[in-house]
């Protein structure tokens, strides 16, 4: 009998990261039966992404709401799960990451005694409030997940640090790099217009800044590093996908809006970012996944955050960690703009975050794990 898996996730970079996963069980369908449950916490950007990898969800919480705090969420999701958990009866639920969805998804599958495995497992901060709450959350998930599912050495360490059986430890690598190699075109054409006109001259800097705890002087800060930047270099363009979060548009468009050479646009569908982040020469960033997603593109990843719980890519080159001083970021990119040996040398670095086999991995390892239990 194959092994009911349920795949639970909510948000645009759940999706993308467990988009690779579904597909690898679907795929072996005389192995597993795969089922996915959506919260929504993130509705319109979560629905791209299904598009965009040919994936449809079995069951559908919808829970997002307007200005919703991560305590709805959970609240939620924590009364809608059991009724799900006790309809499908999985012999294994998988959640990916750090988000609300995945904290209480696992709480209720622990609730339920269903065994839980953690997708992208064992990143840290030290620092409960540096990235909030996304610290607790994975900290929670860990303490209930059956099996952990890594993206380095450095984040299986981590949970060994805190005494997480090593049998219970797969370091699979990280599926954002699946999902990116199997989306790369190079014949693709941009949905958005202004992509499609970007110039083909000069340089392009990426910026997204989204992050809860780079709300306010923060991201007012890398604002005025990009102005900064613009001014010095004429023929730079500025691309920022502008997060739909209005505090986040309040600063952002407020600030930048009407500046030549800078591009703010909605967010986008997946597949025009990822040949976005192709496409630009420099990535300056608050996001988690773009940190994964850079390298892999040979791209230099400039992180704007105080610490980061991907300190792999720090270490081995291929990005840096800038926090939101607006003379480090200028004189960062600066550099990376002038100076073709500093550019070279990220680019150059070796990816940290796997091969592009993850998914495979993962499911390789539910399928042992599944027959030991047997036994």
């Amino acid at each position: 009998m194959p092994i009911k898996i349920l795949s639970v996730f909510g948000t645009r970079p759940e999706a993308i990261k467990m988009a690779p996963i579904v597909r690898e069980l679907l795929q072996r369908s005389s192995q597993f039966e795969s089922i996915v449950c959506v919260t929504a916490q993130h509705r319109e950007m979560l629905d791209q992404i299904l598009r965009s990898f040919g994936l449809t969800a079995d069951f559908d919480l919808n829970v997002m709401q307007h200005a919703q705090s991560p305590a709805q969420v959970a609240s939620r999701v924590l009364a809608e799960m059991p009724a799900i958990l006790d309809q499908v009866r999985p012999d294994m639920v998988l959640v990916q990451g750090d988000t609300t969805t995945t904290f209480a998804t696992a709480i209720a599958a622990f609730l339920g005694r269903y065994p839980v495995g953690h997708v992208e497992a064992g990143l840290r901060t030290g620092d409960l409030q540096a990235p909030f709450p996304e610290e607790m959350n994975r900290r929670v998930t860990t303490v209930v997940s059956a099996l952990h599912f890594t993206p380095t050495r450095e984040a299986s360490n981590a949970l060994l640090r805190e005494g997480v059986a090593d049998e219970r430890i797969v370091l699979a690598g990280n599926t954002v790099i699946d999902a990116l190699l199997q989306s790369i075109r190079p014949d693709y054409v941009f949905d958005e217009p202004a992509l499609r006109e970007l110039p083909r001259t000069g340089k392009i800097l990426l910026v997204t800044t989204h992050r809860r705890e780079s709300i306010g002087e923060p991201m007012r800060q890398v604002c005025q590093a990009i102005l900064r930047l613009k001014k010095a270099h004429a023929d730079l363009t500025v691309v920022i996908p502008t997060h739909r979060n209005p505090a986040v548009r309040e600063i952002v468009v407020g600030t930048l809006a009407g500046q030549p050479g800078i591009v703010l646009i909605d967010p986008l569908p997946y597949l025009d970012f990822v040949h976005l982040m192709a496409r630009s020469d420099i990535i300056l960033t608050d996001s988690g996944g773009v940190q994964e997603e850079a390298p892999s593109l040979k791209r230099p990843v400039l992180v704007i955050r105080d610490v980061t719980e991907r300190p792999e890519g720090v270490t081995a080159g291929v990005a840096k960690l800038l926090g939101t001083d607006p003379d480090r970021i200028f004189d960062a990119v600066n550099t990376l703009l002038t100076d073709p040996s500093a550019y070279r040398a990220m680019v150059g670095a070796v990816n940290p975050y796997g091969d592009g086999h993850a998914a495979k991995y993962i499911a390789d390892a539910i399928l042992q794990w599944h027959r030991h239990q047997n036994r």
